[in-house]
């Protein structure tokens, strides 16, 4: 008998999207919200949500998830203590990959939901991310009582995450976001992708700069970690520069703990790829990219880190394979320490050879998200 066979009675639900910063399947995955509630950005609209409806799911269907969690969690250390590893989680490793080879097509669902626990119990059952869009959007109390409940099943968590909109940042009075800071939400992942208003209007945002502000500072004065996204390349050729110098301009109003650059790459089925091959769009070439970031870079002002660590970011071609332009870890350059050597690294990258680089031009269509 398959040793995993007893732990196909517990199933929590998975979303599709985590922050890369959040380690993967390493962060335990609890959904309490369904999809987006915005789903209008243009470089967005219809991926990774597929226009499904968005929902707030019920607090006791939460809870019912980290219970199945737990009761995974506990099976696979009795599972362990049975075949002499101690309670330790990474012996399973080989069954788990046998489980997978075996089930593969039989329709054994909640095996995502075993590999999820077990990574998230090697790498120390430390971090959770809230899924999906816009955690914060739940009422306060309900959201509260899910991590309040999340925190006292597992004792062993040091830091929850989520994904939030600055819209919804803004309409929550400060004593909530100080709540859900106290009762264990650490730190926040927001889009803003840019600085600028008409750029913001351009590719819908639903946001304005000032927005943006006002919900970074409330971020922070309420005590997260606070992750700002932003698109190198989102203006494309005709809204470069006022793209840099206004997202540089709003980040340092801010001074966010962590900055992170997710280029931008037109995504099929959304709007902006259909103004891409309408010809009403024109995508930077990598030069021309890293001449944004080093104005954007050059105008910063903050204590912030900032962060590379996306594969979409530019990378050359050498007799090795690809390599990455700056560092593709999570923690990034820390400003304005390390400001200086981001700037060398662009100009290093502007007098290489652009054919080396590879292009966005060459990947429209592939999900950057």
């Amino acid at each position: 008998m398959n040793e995993l066979e007893g732990l196909r009675q517990y199933h929590f639900e998975i979303g599709s999207i985590r922050p890369p910063s959040e380690g993967g399947s390493l962060s335990l995955l609890i959904r309490v919200t369904r999809n987006c509630p915005w789903n209008r950005c243009a470089f967005c609209y219809g991926s990774p949500y597929n226009h499904e409806r968005f929902e707030l799911r019920p607090v006791e269907e939460i809870k019912a998830d980290i219970d199945a969690a737990k009761g995974i969690s506990d099976g696979l250390k009795a599972i362990s203590w049975k075949l002499g590893h101690a309670g330790r989680i990474a012996p399973l490793a080989n069954l788990l990959q046998s489980s997978l080879r075996y089930n593969q097509g039989a329709g054994y669902e909640n095996i995502q939901c075993i590999v999820n626990v077990f990574n998230w119990l090697c790498s120390g059952a430390r971090t959770v991310f809230l899924q999906d869009a816009d955690t914060p959007v739940m009422r306060t109390n309900q959201l509260v009582e899910v991590i309040r409940y999340l925190k006292s099943i597992f004792p062993s968590i040091e830091r929850i995450t989520s994904y939030a909109r600055s819209k919804t940042i803004v309409r929550k009075k400060p004593e909530e976001l100080e709540e859900l800071n106290r009762a264990g939400l650490t730190r926040l992942h927001i889009g803003l992708e840019t600085g600028d208003d008409e750029l913001l209007k351009y590719i819908d945002k639903g946001v304005t700069a000032e927005q943006h502000i006002l919900a970074g500072k409330k971020a922070v004065q309420a005590g997260f970690e606070l992750s700002e996204y932003i698109m190198p390349g989102l203006g494309g050729k005709e809204r470069w520069k006022q793209h840099a110098e206004n997202t540089a301009r709003v980040l340092n109003e801010i001074n966010p703990h962590f900055i992170r650059l997710r280029p931008f790459v037109p995504i099929s089925n959304t709007p902006m790829f259909e103004a891409y091959q309408k010809g009403e769009y024109e995508l930077t070439t990598p030069h021309e990219r890293l001449l944004e970031i080093g104005l954007l870079v050059k105008n910063l002002q903050v204590t912030s880190r900032v962060c590379f660590d996306h594969n979409m970011n530019l990378s050359y071609r050498s007799g090795t394979g690809l390599i990455p332009l700056m560092t593709q870890d999570y923690g990034g350059y820390k400003f304005p320490e390390k400001k200086e050597e981001v700037l060398q690294l662009v100009n290093q990258g502007l007098n290489m050879d652009e054919k080396l680089f590879v292009d966005a031009r060459d990947i429209v269509g592939a999900s950057n998200l």
